[in-house]
């Protein structure tokens, strides 16, 4: 058995995800939000939970993490890529890695595009994909050493080899999607599906976005590990 949430951020639409292993109540938090941190330090108190790491799946642009505010009320480790190049955590991650709590393990797939330190977190029957792949989209590449032929590969290559019921949680929806699967993706999503390396390229280099209103302040936050 097993403990799962999803909190959502209307202000960045920013999910966040809480699991536990249900026998020994230990767990893990992935991309909190600074604002939110009250929230989910309660809802793991409320539910038993002995925190054990704070996982981001990229140094965010659009939020601050509560990452260093969370450790400092439950004495979590902090963990992000090493590629991120951020000085502010507790423990680098790289391909492969395994982050073990209780009886259960995420493993860390390396999905570098959106930014060079981007992550995918595989859990039993479902993979937390941050902004690599969205519902219907996937996160953008033209900032924080973002490579669109990096980000196509680390699609095709590494997430659609995954089952095609495997469940897509992502870091982002801004139509407050809940979830999809990788099967649905391959087949549905307008950016992927039929499109060659160097359609998704094209694509990638006219989507003519923002920069994100509060980057300059957010990067080097996050960085750091966030607010205190």
């Amino acid at each position: 058995m097993m403990i799962f949430r999803q909190l959502f951020d209307p202000e960045s639409s920013t999910y966040t995800y809480l699991l536990a292993d249900e026998k020994t109540h230990e767990g893990v938090i992935i991309d909190p939000v600074r604002e939110h941190a009250e929230r989910d330090v309660m809802l793991i108190n409320q539910l038993g939970i002995k925190l054990k790491s704070i996982i981001e799946t990229h140094v965010h642009a659009d939020h601050i993490t509560a990452a260093n505010i969370i450790k400092t009320k439950t004495g979590a480790q902090t963990a992000v890529a090493m590629d991120c190049a951020a000085s502010g955590y507790d423990r680098m991650l790289v391909d492969g890695d395994k982050i073990q709590f209780g009886n259960e393990i995420i493993q860390v797939v390396a999905t570098p595009g959106h930014t060079l330190g981007s992550m995918s977190l595989l859990w039993r029957d479902r993979v937390f994909t941050g902004d690599t792949l969205l519902i219907g989209g996937c996160g953008r590449a033209d900032f924080q050493n973002g490579d669109a032929s990096a980000l196509y590969k680390s699609i095709t290559q590494k997430l659609f080899t995954l089952p095609d019921d495997t469940l897509v949680y992502p870091g982002h929806d801004y139509n407050r999607r809940r979830v999809s699967t990788i099967g649905e993706e391959k087949q549905t999503n307008p950016r992927l599906a039929g499109k060659s390396e160097v359609d998704f390229i094209a694509i990638m280099a006219n989507l003519n976005l923002p920069k994100p209103r509060r980057i300059d302040e957010n990067v080097p936050a996050n960085k750091a590990g966030g607010a205190h």
